[in-house]
């Protein structure tokens, strides 16, 4: 009988349900399997070492869970340890692969912009490593990249505080400085997979004429497209249309937060991270 494979899709908290959502929508047949490091939550802050090894120790866990395939459903991650994971940590397990969600957004937003110019609003972590500019100018070497790190977004997020008169405020504040500062923008990536959950009141303060791009659905779309050419791991993943969480911090707490934010009741698990 053949071992279960599922999709491994990880992420420093909650950001990356908003990834795992669309890859359930594009591809519903596959085994999904998700881990939350809610205990060492938020990423964008730390250290490129720091976010690297917490980073690889989930995706070992993963490993270790059955699954072949791990997306990173985090940008501070894919930006700050997908690559060395991938040239240098992945030869103990030559016949698994690590993916990030940075590519599949600078692969389309250079086609989206009329002005030539794009923005991105991401974590510390991610706009320090420059890893959008570098990957979109690979694609659309005449575009202008504009970036600005929104460091209190994700912990507004991670503690449900986004709705609150506060938080809102928080979050206007920083979109019309970039707006101000940036008033060509016509195209702005949401460089945190946690920001989309704010897409309700970012739509409401960024002009009409601004696209506002969210990841999931480009990853999605990315990963079927991987598949595809990838027969090889297409065939050892496993197609029972499931979802499990887990999580390195309370589990009752992540149900209560997901059920908050997204509306869905699930039943996650208490992992310990690191995992050996």
């Amino acid at each position: 009988m053949k071992e279960q494979s599922p999709i491994g899709v990880f992420d420093s908290g909650y950001g990356g349900i908003t990834v795992l959502l669309e890859l359930k929508k594009v591809l519903p047949q596959y085994d999904y399997l998700y881990l939350g490091d809610n205990a060492r939550a938020p990423y964008g802050t730390k250290s490129f070492d720091v976010v690297l090894e917490h980073t690889w120790e989930g995706v070992q866990k993963l490993f270790q869970l059955g699954c072949e395939l791990v997306i990173l459903a985090c940008n501070t991650a894919s930006a700050k340890a997908l690559r060395t994971i991938q040239q240098q940590r992945l030869f103990e397990y030559p016949n698994k692969r690590v993916l990030g969600v940075i590519r599949p957004s600078a692969e389309i937003v250079g086609a989206i912009t009329r002005t030539g110019e794009i923005g991105v609003l991401a974590t510390e972590g991610t706009v320090k490593s420059c890893s959008y500019e570098i990957e979109i100018r690979k694609f659309f070497p005449e575009v202008n990249v504009s970036q600005m790190a929104c460091p209190l977004w994700v912990p507004l997020i991670e503690n449900n505080r986004h709705w609150t008169d506060e938080g809102k405020q928080l979050i206007f504040k920083d979109m019309n400085t970039f707006l101000k500062k940036y008033p060509n923008v016509d195209a702005i990536v949401l460089g945190c997979t946690h920001y989309p959950i704010l897409l309700p009141l970012l739509e409401d303060i960024v002009p009409k004429n601004i696209v506002l791009i969210s990841q999931g659905e480009l990853v999605a779309k990315s990963l079927l497209d991987y598949l595809c050419r990838h027969q090889w791991m297409e065939s050892k993943l496993s197609k029972s249309g499931t979802i499990q969480f887990f999580t390195s911090e309370s589990a009752e707490i992540f149900n209560d937060n997901v059920l908050n934010i997204f509306h869905i009741y699930i039943n996650a698990k208490k992992i310990s991270l690191p995992w050996h």
